[in-house]
């Protein structure tokens, strides 16, 4: 999708489920990929660096698909100019509204000074919050850790909260752990800080005006449906992308759509053909689409050998749908 000039009012929505921003997981693929199996699930961007934004290739980095609505732009930065330049892009674009990263520890985010390192400048914060609501009409969000280092006090976080929506942030979405900005990598901080359950719970009691969302450690629909019991939405990350027809029931436990049938994942491989012919028809390599589709097949007798070839067949340079149609023929063979 290129730039639309019509500009609309958006309000937030509500999104009992959403799929994580993931940096080389969440691309625009994988969101196609994503809406083959939920077509409600709210789906995020990777994280698009507000400064690359301003000087890079706006088109590269933010046109979709748009099966992929309803989906989220997450932008990273601490520059209220370039965020709010970044929230207008954003609309224009036809985004369905705009999150700003202050989740991510790694190292290379930190040194830009963004990120989760900005949860000890909440002012700061709000500064960028004020600049991209008062850009754009799109609600903005913020993804956040508990807190950071030994700034991990319960009253820290109920005052980064408030302090952030104050100035526009309509929806949270909490990684129930603190993190580690020093000593830990960005997947030690995915699993080694306790998860805090009980403070996602309690902000919601204590702010029922707001609508928070919880993520980390969920990785099953029952982890999900018990997230709901006390906030607003979970958010699933790594067990949607590693496991994504474990979702297939998403619309209609969440969103109170009618059950689908059974998802095949020869289906799904067949119904991203056409979306591989398109993308490699603007330039793109086979790899691209099919290097998310491995995981469609688990757990099941052949269902290595099945990822094995995939994945050599469309790595190959210059590989073609074919491999994709020998792939679906294979799993149809097999009553997948």
């Amino acid at each position: 999708m290129s730039a639309v000039s019509s500009h609309r009012p958006s309000a937030l929505g509500q999104h009992p489920f959403s799929v994580a921003p993931m940096l080389d997981c969440t691309d625009r693929h994988f969101r196609v990929l994503m809406r083959q199996i939920s077509r409600e699930a709210l789906l995020y961007t990777e994280m698009v660096v507000a400064q690359a934004l301003h000087y890079g290739r706006r088109q590269r980095l933010l046109d979709y698909d748009p099966v992929e609505r309803p989906l989220v732009l997450q932008v990273g930065g601490d520059a209220p100019l370039l965020l709010a330049e970044a929230a207008r892009m954003g609309e224009v674009w036809g985004y369905d509204e705009l999150n700003l990263n202050l989740g991510c520890p790694s190292e290379r985010v930190q040194a830009g000074r963004f990120g989760a390192c900005l949860m000890a400048e909440p002012d700061q914060v709000a500064r960028c919050i004020e600049a991209m609501a008062t850009s754009s009409s799109l609600p903005v969000t913020v993804k956040h850790r508990l807190g950071i280092d030994h700034q991990d006090s319960y009253h820290h976080l109920l005052t980064f909260v408030d302090t952030t929506a104050a100035a526009g942030a309509q929806r949270f979405i909490v990684h129930a752990r603190k993190a580690w900005l020093q000593g830990l990598n960005p997947k030690q901080n995915r699993t080694i800080p306790p998860l805090r359950y009980d403070w996602v719970a309690r902000l919601k009691k204590e702010r029922p005006h707001l609508s928070i969302v919880l993520n980390g450690g969920l990785t099953t629909m029952t982890d999900c449906r018990q997230a709901l019991t006390m906030c607003d939405g979970a958010m699933v990350g790594r067990a949607a992308y590693d496991h994504p027809l474990r979702w297939a029931d998403v619309d209609a436990v969440f969103y109170g759509r009618a059950p689908r049938r059974q998802l095949r994942p020869s289906a799904i491989v067949e119904a991203m053909i056409p979306y591989a012919e398109a993308h490699m028809a603007r330039g793109g390599r086979l790899w691209d689409v099919a290097r998310h589709l491995v995981q469609l097949v688990q757990g099941v007798p052949g269902a290595r050998a099945w990822r094995r070839r995939l994945g050599e067949g469309a790595m190959v340079r210059g590989a073609g749908l074919a491999v994709l149609q020998q792939a679906a023929e294979a799993l149809k063979g097999r009553g997948w």
